[in-house]
């Protein structure tokens, strides 16, 4: 079983981020994960690069993870969505 404070410590760990938001959507069994992440390190990558990047920072997690979602964002593109 995954738990959000280890999903949250590895993102944390990865990315540096200004804001980040973890929920367990699985009731408690670790399998379902939304994720909004805000770093510096997505400036200049593509969607798919952030997306990528952020499966390699929970390779050790992902096969006991069934599904996550997640918003990558750059503190710029995170302040306009806040207004």
């Amino acid at each position: 079983m995954v738990t959000e404070a280890e999903v949250k410590a590895k993102l944390t760990d990865a990315f540096s981020p200004v804001y980040l938001e973890v929920t367990d959507e699985s009731d408690g069994c670790g399998a379902k994960f939304n994720l909004i992440i805000v770093s510096e390190q997505f400036e200049g990558k593509a969607l798919l690069a952030r997306q990528r990047s952020v499966h390699s920072a929970l390779a050790a997690e992902m096969p006991s993870i069934h599904a996550v979602t997640m918003k990558t964002l750059t503190p710029a593109q995170w302040q306009a969505q806040q207004q």
